[in-house]
């Protein structure tokens, strides 16, 4: 992608950080235990498949696990697969450099988007905080192509919004706290899902793919969900073993949030 300003290349890659650095504090409002997450995923990536890991970031957006994946391990190398026009321009602006990533657009809900990729197995397959967006039968359809996907040995790990339906009361209590934080965090400037594409937009260099990202997701409004529909970490560790996986099981839980780790 462009620079769409003058400069050399060290301001395009000022840039393109600044805009991976907003991104990360706009997701941080969301989940304060973000980079803990990342951080028992890459351990579990290490146990299972060592340090030098081939890796499939699944619905990419800015390449945030990628980022993560190649700092630590230096033997690594990644491809980000998505279909957001403006997170992925991110995310190549970022990586433009880096010979060890590389970034593919797709539809995880197309039959044919593994055809896209350009291997045909990973030793690890990773995603965090996007798989909510998929509906039931669309996530359950995903869990069966990844099991082709991770190779046999392999691990794939998912960490999302899944709220766990045997505990209502304890849910409604920590959804109250955790508006109260937002609330606080948002007054102090804190940007929320909404007003970072607002900003987005606003950048000459980014308002094109933000437009085709609209017609593709629609407008973002207050950062809910809308039709997306999320699974008890039960229901994730059932499917994926349905699916193929020979060993599933939650690796890291907050009080709102999983990781399901699954091995082939």
């Amino acid at each position: 992608m462009g620079e769409g300003t003058s400069g050399g290349v060290g301001v395009a890659e000022t840039r393109w950080q600044d805009w991976q650095e907003s991104w990360d504090r706009q997701q941080e409002w969301y989940m304060p235990d973000r980079e803990e997450r990342f951080r028992v995923m890459l351990d579990a990536v290490e146990a299972v498949v060592g340090d030098a890991p081939q890796v499939l970031d699944l619905a990419c957006g800015t390449g945030s696990i990628s980022a993560r994946v190649l700092r630590r391990f230096p033997g690594a190398t990644t491809v980000g697969v998505d279909l957001d026009p403006a997170l992925l321009t991110i995310a190549e602006g970022t990586f433009a450099d880096e010979p060890r990533a590389r970034f593919v657009t797709a539809n995880l809900t197309d039959p044919d988007w593994t055809e896209r990729l350009p291997h045909d197995t990973y030793d690890a397959v990773l995603t965090a905080t996007a798989l909510h967006w998929l509906r039931t039968d669309a996530l359950r359809t995903l869990y069966g192509q990844l099991a082709g996907v991770v190779r046999p040995g392999g691990v794939f790990l998912n960490a999302d919004h899944m709220p766990d339906p045997d505990t209502p009361r304890l849910n409604a209590a920590v959804s109250e706290l955790d508006r109260e934080r937002r609330a606080r965090e948002r007054a102090a400037g804190v940007q929320d899902w909404a007003t970072w594409w607002d900003s987005a937009e606003a950048d000459p260099v980014l308002a094109g793919p933000v437009t085709e990202r609209f017609a593709i997701f629609g407008r973002p409004s207050d950062g809910g969900h809308g039709d997306s529909e999320m699974q008890s970490p039960a229901w994730h560790a059932d499917t994926l073993r349905s699916a193929g996986f020979t060993e599933t099981r939650v690796a890291w839980s907050s009080l709102t949030d999983a990781m399901v780790l699954a091995l082939r």
